[in-house]
């Protein structure tokens, strides 16, 4: 039976060293501050701040919430933005998506300036993360697989990895991530020939394609290590992209959902704003 590779462990892991470099910034008289973008009254969205919220309240963290009408202009969404930019005193910022219908969201998030862009969402974080530079930030999903590889002492170096789903929030840049691990990537999508054989050839398989059940014992082979990131809803009840039971009884090491990936995801973005804070010293 296969290792269950649980979110909660790695995220507490990343906190205790956040909570002493935190320390060190007030020593210096530094309080790491985010700023939360948020448009409307989704109930989502606003569960998911009080989230962050708490979480950089926890941490010794500031953090302050940006409420705008859902029916605000693109232009006047993107003169906040530059507000929060030119602050000094933010370090880092979060625009929750998805954005309405009537903005270009590409050109939004592309006003977010790189060092406080903690989510990795405009063409200039992504950029430099393509570009192999360390002054702007991955996405957060993409780097928590990382962090939960590292946690498990499992090094992609030489090892051979293949991730479903070539999105820029997650496939593409956690490809690029991996790739900067060393180790040998293919990056997978709807036309790629025999799925199954090209994910069984992977010690690394990384699946966020958000469909429910996609990757079944025909994707798996023994010694894998398989992170899923899917996140679906069937039945009113989440489940991955992944037949846990049936990768668990072949696989090394499976991620669950809930209880995963997605558990690291926040601890993430916490790390992204206290190196914001220490980068702006």
């Amino acid at each position: 039976m296969a290792d269950l590779l649980l979110g909660r462990p790695v995220a507490d892991a990343i906190k205790e060293d956040l909570a002493r470099r935190v320390a060190v910034l007030a020593e210096k008289g530094i309080t790491p501050r985010l700023a939360v973008i948020r448009l409307g009254e989704d109930p989502g969205d606003m569960a998911y701040e009080r989230s962050i919220l708490r979480n950089c309240e926890k941490l010794g963290c500031a953090a302050q919430s940006i409420a705008l009408p859902r029916d605000i202009g693109q232009e006047a969404l993107i003169a906040k933005i530059e507000e929060v930019n030119a602050d000094p005193s933010i370090h880092g910022c979060l625009l929750l998506r998805p954005l309405p219908q009537h903005m270009d969201s590409a050109k939004v998030c592309d006003a977010l300036a790189p060092e406080k862009d903690l989510d990795g969402m405009g063409c200039r974080a992504l950029g430099a993360l393509f570009a192999g530079r360390k002054d702007a930030f991955a996405p957060c999903t993409a780097q928590a697989c990382l962090e939960m590889l590292k946690f498990y002492g499992i090094d992609p170096a030489g090892k051979r990895a293949a991730v479903v789903g070539r999105s820029l929030v997650i496939g593409r840049p956690a490809g690029q991530l991996l790739l900067q691990a060393d180790a040998t990537v293919t990056l997978c999508h709807s036309r790629t020939p025999d799925l199954p054989a090209v994910c069984r050839e992977a010690d690394i398989l990384i699946v966020a394609v958000g469909r429910a059940g996609m990757i079944d014992r025909e994707h798996t082979r023994p010694g894998q290590v398989i992170l899923d990131v899917g996140v679906n809803s069937v039945d009113g009840k989440l489940c991955g992209d992944v037949r846990t039971e049936e990768a668990a009884g072949i696989a090394a090491a499976v991620s669950p959902v809930p209880g995963g990936v997605g558990a690291v995801t926040p601890s993430v973005l916490m790390a992204h704003l206290v190196e914001a804070a220490e980068r702006a010293i």
